[in-house]
């Protein structure tokens, strides 16, 4: 099929103003667009000359602010990994155990629509770069600080705080992976369960 031309601008009409960005713009907007992706899209799967496209530039100068494709993943994970701490954040005006509970559900959610990402981000399949460890590293910390602050939590506790979040995940995994009609508990009792093994492990650990 031939290409049509253009239309051409209305008469009197100003014509579109293409706005030159930043270095650090360009690089936040090529992140985005790429985290937009990788969330459907297998990392390794990850078009550079797509993504390059959308933004309007060429892959040569995508290059030019990432100078290799495991830079420009390494970005994306770690955009990831906020975007993750961001959308699990719990109501700071709720209790402390309504945080924890708040805080737990909205990961388990998180990881039940994003399961097969999630597993990248963990184990991070596509990028063999230790980096991407530290990613998933940042959010547990990030995670356990959040019940260490609620709870009041003794530092020294706080190891065992951030094993529970590993085990928490696991149990998210596993639930996740069950069809929709064939899931042993609710999403409510997965928590719930959850948030009580943080606290038998808190008592046991306490001595």
């Amino acid at each position: 099929m031939a290409d049509h031309p253009a239309p051409s601008p209305q008469p009197g009409a100003a014509p579109p103003v293409r706005r030159r960005l930043s270095a650090e713009d360009r690089r936040r907007q090529l992140v985005a667009i790429g985290l937009a992706k990788i969330v459907e899209t297998p990392i390794q799967d990850l078009s550079m000359d797509d993504v390059a496209a959308e933004a309007g530039i060429s892959r040569g100068l995508l290059f030019h602010y990432f100078p290799t494709k495991t830079d420009f993943y390494l970005a994306c994970i770690a955009a990831a990994g906020r975007r993750m701490l961001r959308t699990t954040a719990p109501d700071p005006d709720l209790a402390g155990e309504e945080q924890v509970e708040m805080t737990t559900r909205l990961m388990v959610e998180q990881i039940e629509r994003r399961r097969g990402f999630y597993l990248a981000l963990v184990h991070g399949h596509g990028v063999a770069d230790p980096r991407v460890a530290e990613v998933m590293d940042s959010v547990r910390e990030g995670s356990t600080e959040r019940v260490v602050a609620a709870l009041g939590v003794p530092e020294s506790q706080r190891p065992v705080v951030r094993a529970w979040w590993a085990y928490t995940e696991d149990r998210a995994l596993t639930w996740s992976a069950v069809p929709t009609g064939e899931r042993p508990v609710p999403v409510s009792v997965l928590v719930e369960e959850c948030v009580a093994a943080l606290h038998a492990l808190l008592r046991i650990s306490a001595g």
